[in-house]
């Protein structure tokens, strides 16, 4: 184990310092890679093993973070404090349930599970053993969407556009499970209130599953959402705009960039007119408004929802985005993807 993950230099680094947390890693390919990266690189966690189905691959990793290998997760269950399951969806509750089962905190990456009878027996398998499980929607965590949401806009519109080239990666999942539901998460979690209604159109042109969907949902309350994912685009693509009742917020995830915009205190019908009536209405109606370029933090948002998760594990809470928002997700996206079988292709 390094010297930076042992508990010895944890002790070292302050006198109260933390017992490290014990975790391991199931799944090193894409995403569980980085997962590894990271875990190896905080002072309070303990980065046991990673658990591949490909020993070349996990061995290469091991060797990386200096920690063992396992091709099975059996001898780890009653070693670590948590797991981060990283496996393809349709093996998450397959790698999660002797954990969650033995009361092992898990944060599983999204999907939660590829349809919702699954993500119910994760979840029941979470409450048989009395285990905390946490669902990887990282997008709450990105510094522009926190910003944001620290504003405190209750959304009346939002739009968003999650476009990326194909990858030939999750294609166990079609485009709503793998992209939209990143945009779904955010919608539930912003507006805090149920999908009413569902309109969805797209289907698929390189996979077996959608490629491509747009899906208008309705919330509780009047609220709505205009939410287009695709994987056939030639350049990525994450913008996410909410519009309130005085203002709205641009948030580009790609190049983490956030603007807020705000009516002036000069705002009014009569100034409106004014500027209509100018020899240049254009900037006349821009004088009118507050636009403001939104500080971000410079954090990666893969670390600060680690961070967020060992803290939850540490402290006996939930985790910001739990097992049953990751249960919602994928409810809200079966309601799109059943829509879109409705509305053809």
């Amino acid at each position: 184990m390094s010297e930076q993950n042992s508990p010895q230099s944890s002790a070292a680094a302050g006198e109260h310092a933390a017992t490290p947390l014990k975790a391991c890693v199931v799944g090193v390919g894409h995403l569980g890679r980085h997962h590894a990266r990271i875990l190896a690189d905080m002072a309070d966690v303990n980065l046991l093993a990673v658990v591949d189905s490909d020993p070349k691959r996990g061995q290469e990793m091991a060797s990386l973070y200096d920690c063992e290998y396992q091709s099975e997760v059996a001898d780890l269950i009653n070693q670590v404090d948590f797991a981060i399951i990283a496996v393809p969806t349709v093996l998450h509750r397959q790698c999660a349930a002797p954990f969650l089962k033995a009361g092992k905190a898990c944060l599983i990456e999204k999907p939660m599970a590829p349809d919702v009878a699954t993500c119910e027996a994760i979840l029941a398998d979470a409450e048989e053993g009395g285990a905390m499980v946490g669902v990887g929607h990282v997008e709450r965590f990105n510094p522009a969407v926190q910003r944001a949401r620290e504003l405190g806009i209750q959304p009346r519109f939002i739009e968003a556009h999650r476009l990326a080239p194909y990858s030939f990666r999750s294609t166990d999942v079609g485009v709503v499970l793998d992209l939209m539901i990143h945009d779904i998460d955010l919608c539930l979690a912003w507006i805090g209130r149920p999908v009413v209604s569902v309109d969805a159109v797209g289907g698929s042109t390189l996979s077996p599953s959608e490629d491509i969907v747009s899906a208008r949902l309705r919330f509780e309350g009047g609220a709505v959402a205009n939410l287009t994912a695709s994987r056939l685009s030639l350049k990525p693509m994450r913008r996410f705009r909410f519009f309130g009742p005085d203002s709205y917020v641009s948030i580009d995830s790609q190049d983490r960039y956030s603007l807020l915009v705000r009516k002036s205190k000069d705002f009014s019908p009569e100034k409106i007119a004014e500027a209509a009536a100018s020899a240049n209405p254009l900037e006349g109606f821009q004088s009118l408004l507050d636009l403001e370029e939104l500080q971000l933090e410079e954090a990666e948002p893969l670390r600060a929802e680690l961070e967020a998760f060992t803290a939850a594990v540490r402290d006996g809470t939930e985790h910001e985005v739990s097992g049953k928002d990751g249960r919602d997700n994928v409810v809200v996206a079966y309601q799109v993807l059943a829509s879109m079988e409705a509305n053809g292709w």
